[in-house]
């Protein structure tokens, strides 16, 4: 039926979104791992955002050749991404350095208060509607959350849970200015200013000693960051474009299913009773609000 073509094509670009989403959590955990070894390593954070945005380029630029052309970084908003860039980096600088102090599982864990975030967010600054039942269900999804991370006033003082808490707000104000950015610039020009900022914030840290001059292992490792990292940066910023904020942010919990399959692999870390119960609750919450949006568009 013709009236039911817009609310189709909605649905369409929502399933879209979900399911860049979900892929981008795939490269968020490999990066995540990377990050942490490369630390491990002796590698400095500032260090490591450089290689992650410098060698971002290599996907991000074949992007914009195969689809929209080098013409779409032109931009008419430099104040826009100036913004977006700032508070994308004082969350990655952060998160990065959560990875540096925390296992795996725990650092991806604490992220996840970022769909709350970003949920509460997206109504004053973007004048989304979000529902009773999507506000709940996010809400159930932060309570697996705290589930995980077993929260309590000792655990919650460590230096390295502070910093990922940051981290997680900081990322849900990068994704809020670029869902608002989002409405008027492409999302190839601003994955791509975001990049440059990045690689511009490490290569700064250069002249102040910050650096050391890695070994062959730990070279490849941090242009993979860049690698992986660029092509999430993607998914994250078309899935960001192609659907409401509080639709796609609950699919962040899938993130945790692969961080803690590295984090077994790599460092022999086994997710607590806490950690698995926890999970279901955010999966739940997660596939809770998918067939919400199902049910929504086809007027049930």
């Amino acid at each position: 039926m013709p009236a039911e073509a817009p609310a189709h094509a909605v649905l369409q670009r929502n399933g879209l979104g979900i399911l860049l989403r979900m892929a981008a959590m795939v490269c968020m955990a490999g990066l995540g791992a990377l990050v942490k070894a490369c630390s491990e390593r002796g590698a400095p954070v500032l260090e490591i955002i450089f290689f992650r945005n410098a060698f971002a380029f290599i996907p991000v630029l074949f992007y914009v050749w195969r689809t929209s052309g080098f013409s779409v970084l032109k931009t008419a908003r430099p104040g826009g991404h100036a913004a977006r860039s700032t508070i994308g980096l004082m969350g990655m600088v952060c998160g990065f350095t959560a990875l540096s102090m925390l296992p795996l599982t725990e650092a991806t864990a604490l992220s996840f208060a970022a769909p709350l975030f970003m949920t509460a967010l997206s109504v004053p600054i973007l004048k989304e509607r979000v529902g009773v039942h999507r506000w709940g269900a996010v809400m159930v999804g932060f309570l697996g959350v705290l589930i995980m991370i077993r929260p309590d006033p000792s655990h919650m003082a460590t230096l390295g849970t502070v910093f990922g808490l940051a981290g997680a707000v900081g990322a849900a104000g990068a994704m809020i200015a670029v869902r608002e950015i989002g409405r008027t610039e492409p999302g190839p020009t601003i994955v791509f200013y975001f990049t440059l900022a990045g690689m511009l914030l490490g290569l700064a840290s250069l002249p102040f000693g910050g650096w050391v001059i890695p070994d062959t292992t730990t070279l490849i490792m941090l242009v993979c960051t860049g690698l992986l990292g660029g092509t999430g940066q993607l998914f994250l910023t078309e899935a960001l474009r192609r659907a409401p904020v509080a639709v796609v942010a609950p699919f962040d919990y899938t993130q945790l299913v692969w961080a803690s399959i590295i984090g077994f692999l790599i460092w022999d870390e086994i997710p607590r009773a806490a950690t698995l119960a926890g999970a279901c609750v955010v999966a739940a919450s997660g596939v809770y609000i998918l067939l919400r949006e199902t049910r929504r568009f086809r007027g049930r």
